[in-house]
């Protein structure tokens, strides 16, 4: 292998959506933590805006909007393998939630696809099967405030409409499976399913 081909692989590697970039010295909110602020567009398709309860007038929302208790974000990369080969547990994941009546409107799911182009997220939902709600966010704005995170990452957050969203949930890579992770889940974000 020649010197400059070794130097396009380093920089492929360096420069790739699912690399980690030096930023936020804090890095990720951990649990305990405040979430950040971020903005959302609202979902063209119907269902999801039901899915996550949103008017249909509004031109963005953030996920204080979401009508739930719980909200599981899972931080993708359609050019990440290790969000691919993790797709078909995270949808199964998504599933038990969904077919679960008494999760399915306490606990919601969505997916923000770093550096990702609407396009991006679209090959992405169609090539794994992704039901749940996906938002492009190509400039790594949502990236940034979320600590750069490396992908798979996923975050659980207690939905809280009168304040602050609370992290109870911050993790990289996969869920070891759907029904362990689930249970996981469940039983961090206890005091916040308790009526």
């Amino acid at each position: 292998m020649n010197t400059v081909s070794r130097l396009a692989i380093l920089m492929l590697l360096f420069f790739s959506p699912w690399a980690s970039f030096a930023g936020d010295s804090n890095g990720p909110p951990k649990s305990g933590d405040v979430f950040p602020d971020i903005s959302l567009p609202l979902p063209e398709a119907a269902e999801h805006r039901a899915y996550l309860g949103l008017p249909e007038d509004a031109g963005s929302f953030k996920t204080e909007c979401i009508k739930t208790r719980i909200l599981i974000i899972e931080i993708f990369s359609m050019y990440c393998p290790h969000c691919q080969r993790e797709a078909p547990e995270v949808n199964t994941f998504y599933e038990s939630i969904v077919n679960n009546e008494a999760l399915r409107d306490r606990i919601k799911m969505i997916g923000i696809g770093a550096g990702n182009s609407e396009y991006e997220v679209e090959v992405y939902r169609t090539t794994y099967n992704v039901a749940f709600p996906l938002f492009p966010d190509p400039d790594y704005k949502i990236h940034k405030r979320l600590g750069e995170v490396r992908t798979p990452y996923f975050f659980g957050i207690a939905v809280n409409a009168r304040g602050p969203d609370q992290v109870f949930y911050s993790e990289l890579g996969g869920l070891d499976g759907a029904e362990r992770f689930l249970e996981h889940i469940r039983e961090s974000a206890k005091p916040f399913l308790e009526d």
